[in-house]
């Protein structure tokens, strides 16, 4: 079995998990194009040490760049980029190494571009 993802205008629409050959006989006339994805690819990685498939696999409301043939979810805040090596999203300014828990304040990023990390109590 696979993964496959409904994407239509480069959005995930939904994800089914179905053979390959299903899609020979499934007759779907809602708009869109199933896409192949693979449950054990992240960060254009493979968990098993294979080939990824297209950077990430699909979840609703992930994005499709039929450019580069991949998947990414939707941008968390205004200020991340995309990484295109893993094809996951980056603040802006790296996460504090140490042992707190810290969360993102866009609004403070926005503010003096050098903090947007803070630590959660």
């Amino acid at each position: 079995m696979a993964h496959f993802a409904k994407v239509l205008d480069g959005v995930v629409l939904k994800v089914i998990v179905a053979e390959e050959e299903f899609f020979d006989t499934f007759v779907d006339d809602s708009p869109g194009k199933w896409i192949q994805t693979s449950y054990n690819t992240w960060g254009n990685e493979h968990s098993d040490g294979g080939t990824p498939l297209r950077g990430n696999f699909a979840g609703k409301g992930f994005i499709y760049d039929k450019d580069n043939d991949v998947f990414y979810g939707p941008k968390p805040h205004n200020s991340w980029i995309i990484n295109t090596d893993t094809w996951l999203w980056e603040a802006p300014i790296e996460k504090p190494d140490d042992d707190e828990y810290y969360i993102w304040n866009e609004s403070a990023y926005q503010e003096d571009n050098t903090t947007g990390w803070e630590v959660r109590e």
